[in-house]
């Protein structure tokens, strides 16, 4: 290689490397609850920043995040709560989901929906096997809490999704319950909770998937959860503000995970395909 093609080289390099560090400040806010770590230098390398993402990943889980809104305990619950609401949402916007507005189809979107659909097939293939995705480092969320569907997370690939898109590569595996393990049905991409509606249309076409964000939790009191009055708390309850959760003594969150899109790409038809919740 020629002295100037070297050089040039080392300045894409560099480039690749301040723009990774300026990204990384928003990248765990697709992640539930968290706040993004203090990072180490970047080195420039894409290798590099790819093993620093496995790294950062297997480091994240909800009772070791650093700088975390709140303590691993309360954490828990909020998700717990969460999670067991988010099986029961209906479709629209209401005080405590958020959704894309659709917009007009378009030849070129349904293409680029059919080509996610194709990458996330073939990347997911192997996961069919749980064990798979246990071994490569996708950890089970709330696994003894019952649901409809567990999601299977790699915090590596929620690190990465914060700035860059692979439709094989998806945030979360979606698995339903079976008698003897797991069966996969679908995936889920994320990003953070400050991104666009352009910017989430450029991954998924907003008339092809839904992308949408849960917001206005109230959590009752640390000590009264068990005898809470949850027409009034959690994401079915009546309390969408902060005014009326401090009142309530509760703990109030305006967004508790970044945006997310389900995907399920054994499905025969389109609708069901983006829909935001598995058909049986």
């Amino acid at each position: 290689m020629s002295p100037r093609g070297a050089f040039m080289q080392l300045i894409r390099k560099a480039v690749i490397g301040f723009g990774a560090l300026f990204l990384v400040g928003v990248v765990l806010a697709a992640i539930p609850n968290h706040r993004p770590p203090v990072m180490p230098e970047a080195s420039g390398d894409p290798g590099a920043m790819a093993q620093q993402a496995k790294e950062q990943g297997q480091a994240m889980d909800h009772s070791k995040m650093p700088g975390m809104s709140m303590d691993a305990g309360d954490e828990k619950a909020t998700e717990a709560a969460a999670t067991h609401d988010m099986a029961h949402m209906h479709h629209g916007d209401n005080p405590h989901i958020h959704m894309t507005s659709p917009r007009p189809q378009t030849p070129a979107d349904v293409q680029r929906a059919n080509e996610i659909v194709k990458g996330l097939r073939a990347g997911i293939e192997k996961y069919k096997d749980y064990h798979v995705a246990l071994d490569e480092g996708y950890k089970i969320f709330l696994p003894n809490l019952p649901q409809p569907e567990y999601h299977f997370t790699n915090y590596g690939h929620g690190f990465l999704e914060a700035f860059t898109f692979d439709p094989a590569r998806p945030t979360s595996l979606l698995y339903k319950k079976t008698t003897d393990g797991y069966e996969l049905v679908g995936a889920m991409y994320t990003m953070p909770k400050r991104a666009s509606e352009e910017q989430l249309n450029e991954r998924v076409p907003l008339s092809v998937a839904t992308w949408h964000l849960h917001t206005n939790l109230c959590m009752p009191a640390r000590d009264e959860r068990k005898t809470a009055d949850y027409t009034k708390f959690g994401l079915h309850g009546s309390i969408t503000t902060q005014e009326a959760c401090d009142a309530a003594g509760g703990k109030f969150h305006p967004v508790i995970f970044g945006w997310m899109v389900h995907v399920y790409p054994y499905e025969d038809s389109t609708d069901k395909i983006f829909a935001m919740h598995h058909r049986d």
